[in-house]
């Protein structure tokens, strides 16, 4: 009786392990759970990485015209990859013209000037949904 009380506590605490270690990737298999995991993890970014992040999944999901497009695209992401999947976006968009993206030499200027106006939130420069702030892309 004693073995199976610590197989099943060694079962448990490994199937806990197991599901912890998805908590950093982004759930795809619906738009609801994709939109949880989403703010889940941008709520426990580093405030530096949370803009860049936030902007990456809106442009990603700008960039995607269907719901399915935009589950495959974003689905087991990690932060650092929605990241890189959205300073991609910025590049064939800077590059294909668009008025919006010409005034940023960079990724990074265009996430500065984002920083700023969250700074400037309160003075109506973005719209606030669900205490989300939402940028024109």
């Amino acid at each position: 009786m004693r073995v199976l009380t610590v197989i099943l506590a060694l079962a448990i605490t490994a199937s806990s392990l197991v599901g912890c270690s998805k908590g950093n990737e982004i759930n795809g298999r619906s738009l609801r759970t994709a939109n949880r995991s989403v703010n889940y993890i941008k709520n426990r970014l580093p405030v530096e990485k949370r803009i860049e992040f936030e902007v990456s999944y809106w442009s990603v999901r700008d960039d995607k015209k269907t719901k399915q497009a935009l589950l495959d695209a974003i689905d087991g992401k990690t932060p650092e990859q929605l990241i890189e999947l959205g300073k991609e976006i910025f590049i064939k968009r800077k590059n294909a013209g668009l008025e919006l993206y010409a005034k940023y030499n960079n990724w990074e200027e265009m996430i500065a000037d984002y920083a700023e106006q969250r700074k400037d939130a309160g003075s109506g420069s973005a719209e606030r949904r669900n205490g989300s702030i939402l940028y024109k892309l």
